[in-house]
């Protein structure tokens, strides 16, 4: 359906595809991602510089987001939707499943917990509502690890000393951490087995943002005992259904 108000669709596809971006572009090749006329985009660039929505590197020829796209983000944040729109679909999981389940951001090396919903009569965790713990011993942080591209992984873990350990269960070294990650590409879902606490594993997905990005990640967590690994693919088409919601509500791209 065509838009109403062509400007605005106009300027807000300018926004959407500089966020998608690594670093600033060129106008040039904003107008050929966009299929826009150039002085469409040139115009549209002028106002979104002048209102700080995008800033202007001029011995660059690049254009980027400006402190006032920043300060939506920050609104986005403190208004906590993730939270809001997250919290009934994990507690509708934990009720299809009988187990525990959780909602996680990734912040450095380490997931912080948003929603932690605890299914009745279910061994105690260490998680809870703002707890961080290291991303690589998590499977809700292997689940956004494996989403990250391979540099940005690089610099989250420069030598091995970046990979934290609890006993020392987990990988060790990032050619370990490597295999980790593949190994949730291949199954496109992540396991933790013990790692956090003994006899405890559990089962996550990412959730994707309109960019396809990992914005956050979903996960069960369930006694060792209760679920053989040959029964941990059904686990994960519930969480994913889960995630896929969760994504779709905060207009993003399920995967």
């Amino acid at each position: 359906m065509a838009s109403k108000v062509p400007a605005a669709q106009s300027t807000l596809r300018v926004l959407t595809h500089l966020a998608a971006q690594r670093g600033p572009i060129p106008a040039a090749a904003l107008a050929a991602a966009l299929g826009l006329p150039r002085s469409t985009v040139y115009q549209l660039l002028d106002v979104l510089v002048a209102e700080g929505f995008v800033v202007h590197l001029p011995e660059e020829h690049r254009y980027g987001l400006g402190i006032a796209a920043f300060e939506l983000s920050s609104g986005f944040s403190r208004q906590e939707p993730l939270s809001r729109l997250g919290r009934p679909l994990i507690a509708q999981l934990v009720d299809r499943l009988g187990e525990s389940a959780h909602l996680v951001v990734l912040h450095g090396r380490d997931v912080i917990y948003l929603v932690e919903e605890r299914a009745a009569h279910r061994p105690s965790l260490v998680s809870d509502v703002g707890v961080r713990l290291p991303a690589h011993l998590t499977a809700s942080g292997r689940a956004l690890l494996a989403a990250l591209p391979a540099a940005q992984l690089r610099a989250l873990y420069p030598n091995q000393a970046a990979l934290e350990q609890r006993d020392g269960r987990g990988p060790h070294t990032r050619l370990e951490l490597r295999a980790v990650l593949d190994r949730v590409k291949t199954d496109a879902y992540a396991t933790e087995n013990g790692e956090i606490t003994p006899g405890i594993a559990s089962v996550a997905l990412a959730v994707h943002d309109h960019a396809g990005w990992p914005a956050a990640a979903i996960a069960v967590t369930f006694a060792q005992d209760r679920f053989a690994p040959g029964d941990w693919p059904a686990l994960a088409e519930t969480v994913a259904a889960t995630a896929a919601e969760l994504s779709r509500r905060i207009g993003g791209r399920p995967r």
